[in-house]
């Protein structure tokens, strides 16, 4: 196959390109070679390429920065998405949109199934359900795969965070009161992978098994580091950002199950993996 990747160059799209790069040829490209709130040339570009698949993973996933930057966040997740949608179609190629746990308002207290009513609470949420919802609108072959929690060797993320603050401090607070489930940017790519192998179309919950809060992913990182630190749990009132956070974001893995697909490993299983390369490469 025929792969494009865009966002080439963030923490999941630069997994995607070498774990897709195995068994089929792949076209990672970054925002300096693809500008997707340019229609035109999104369309130029794909049509250019004629790929058998996009894999849409380039986003605006600043939160916080979001609730000012509305327009931004939503020319690059609303109709960034429908232009890579619209020229996917015009080529007859599938499209993989990675979208969020944020769809949802997180007051559940079981774990959302991928048909759920979604309730985004801040613009960042909503600006990703607009980019969902015009993907569905207009490609007529798609999947949509939302994850959480993401974290891997490239790119910021929580796990790098704890990691670099230990260095610095001998104490931390970690918020208690928000749970979800932590996914390895390596084992979303290969699901993604196998996922746009197939036709098996539709909305997918994709994030390791297994369920925490950042207090409890903070301990389990210094203990699979072997650091010595301090962490307290503190209430998401203690630390106030400007966006709102889902209180409970727990995915269920409904269309993996029905699917036929093997669900991912436990999110402390994948963590000991990451955590043990990361001290290899030191």
């Amino acid at each position: 196959m025929k792969i494009v990747v865009t966002g080439a160059g963030g923490q999941l799209g630069q997994d995607l390109v070498r774990i897709m790069n195995e068994q089929h040829e792949v076209f990672g490209l970054t925002r300096n070679e693809l500008d997707i709130k340019d229609l035109q040339q999104t369309q130029s570009v794909i049509e250019s390429i004629r790929p058998d698949a996009i894999v849409h993973a380039a986003a605006y996933t600043a939160v916080d920065l979001a609730e000012d930057e509305e327009t931004e966040a939503y020319q690059v997740n609303a109709f960034g998405s429908r232009n890579i949608a619209l020229a996917a179609e015009q080529v007859g190629a599938k499209i993989c949109y990675i979208s969020t746990d944020y769809v949802f308002d997180g007051q559940a207290a079981t774990p959302y199934r991928e048909y759920d009513n979604t309730n985004p609470a801040g613009v960042y949420g909503k600006s990703k359900r607009a980019g969902e919802d015009l993907v569905k609108t207009l490609s007529s072959r798609y999947f949509i795969v939302r994850t959480s929690w993401v974290y891997g060797k490239h790119g910021n993320n929580f796990v790098k965070t704890m990691l670099k603050l230990a260095k610095e401090k001998d104490s931390l607070k970690v918020v208690h009161d928000q749970v979800g489930s932590p996914t390895y940017t390596v084992d979303l790519s290969y699901f993604i992978k196998e996922l746009i192998e197939t036709e098996k179309y539709g909305i997918y919950h994709a994030s390791n098994t297994g369920t925490c809060s950042w207090f409890e992913f903070a301990k389990a990182i210094f203990e699979e580091s072997s650091i010595k630190v301090n962490v307290q749990p503190c209430t998401t009132e203690e630390f106030p950002r400007p966006a709102p956070r889902p209180k409970y974001s727990v995915l269920d893995h409904l269309s993996i199950r029905a699917n036929g697909f093997q669900d991912f490993r436990h999110w402390r299983e994948a963590l000991k993996e990451f955590i043990s390369k990361e001290m290899e490469d030191q």
